[in-house]
């Protein structure tokens, strides 16, 4: 029995890799989803115990309410990366990747399928703390269309560098070295627990060539309508990162690059 297409596009198998990675990460959602909930949430107690009393204001709004957005991006882009990555090299590991790449899937309907389940966890990661903030901090949401913007583009742009680092890696120990020494540091020296107009002159300069603080900043000015940077300046910069990202791991799929040997 032949693939149904429909023109040149196989539908049937990228809808079937983006359920399958969606159904991935849904099944264990004790871990993917009450865990990033809880691990926000102990990061904002232990901050409003530790320093919010203390702290006043930031840039107009309390401190708690100033950070909560930022956790949430950062949140939702860990989960992203992590969704892809692990996916991709759990097979790698397990030698069932074949099973991905056998089917007569397109470099671009693969890419789409896995960023499908990476978009999906950092968009149901948002849902479940954005209600939180709501409901608990009071944060509310200034910009709905920019935040959910902000949103999107950080799900994406994760899940695509999750796609590079899960077919680059060939062991956990090569992914942990990835996640340890670029995806946290540049996620915690982003903008989330400060603002960038504390720092030095040649920090704050460095900090505007790191894309995740504009994620930070974007769903910061999203939610709270303050921001040290153009959110449309914010906006253009993530895209652009996130086309070339996308482009990147369309690239190891059309070529195979450490998966087909």
């Amino acid at each position: 029995m032949g693939v149904r297409r429909f023109g040149r596009w196989n539908w049937l198998g990228t809808k079937t890799l983006a359920r399958r990675e969606y159904r991935r990460f849904m099944a264990i959602w004790a871990q993917t989803i009450v865990g990033p909930l809880i691990t926000a949430g102990l990061f904002l107690a232990v901050f409003a115990i530790a320093i919010g009393p203390t702290r006043g204001d930031v840039m107009g709004v309390p401190y708690i309410q100033f950070m909560a957005p930022g956790l949430m991006m950062m949140t939702v882009i860990q989960n992203a990366f992590a969704n892809t990555s692990s996916s991709i090299l759990a097979a790698k590991v397990q030698g069932n990747i074949v099973d991905t790449l056998m089917p007569p899937l397109a470099p671009i309907e693969m890419t789409i399928g896995y960023l499908a389940g990476g978009i999906a966890r950092g968009g149901v990661v948002a849902l479940v703390i954005g209600f939180v903030m709501i409901t608990v901090i009071g944060t509310g949401l200034a910009h709905p269309i920019i935040f959910l913007l902000f949103v999107l583009t950080g799900a994406t742009m994760m899940g695509a560098l999750g796609i590079l680092g899960g077919i680059y890696a060939a062991k956990f120990d090569q992914m942990s070295a990835i996640t340890n020494f670029i995806i946290t540091p540049l996620s915690f020296l982003s903008g989330t627990f400060y603002s960038i107009e504390a720092l030095p002159a040649p920090l704050t300069a460095l900090s505007h060539l790191n894309p995740f603080f504009y994620l930070i900043d974007g769903a910061r000015y999203g939610t709270l309508g303050v921001s040290d940077a153009s959110p449309v300046l914010g906006l253009t910069v993530c895209i652009l990162v996130t086309a070339g990202l996308v482009a990147w791991c369309w690239h190891w799929f059309r070529t195979g690059y450490r998966l087909k040997s």
